[in-house]
């Protein structure tokens, strides 16, 4: 297991991330105190669900009605009376 300071990560998080990629765990640490481990990730395990492929749902919304009124005022009385 490797050791790398919060510093050390954010100057350089490639090298880091390609030593992940390649099976290494790294051991995260911040005043000398370990924070938190950084570790492959399994395969077959999904840690963010799939996006949906469904397209957009803007079709199926209502067409909205330009309309104009003399005043906000108008313009707020008619939205009451729907």
């Amino acid at each position: 297991m490797k050791t790398i300071t919060v510093g050390q990560m954010r100057q350089n998080p490639t090298a880091m991330l390609a030593d992940v990629e390649a099976g290494e765990v790294y051991r995260v640490t911040r005043h000398n105190r370990e924070i938190a481990r950084i570790v492959p990730r399994a395969h077959g395990i999904e840690l963010l669900p799939r996006k949906r492929r469904t397209g957009s749902k803007l079709a199926e919304l209502p067409a909205h009605e330009v309309r104009t009124a003399a005043s906000v005022d108008e313009l707020l009385a008619d939205e009451r009376d729907r």
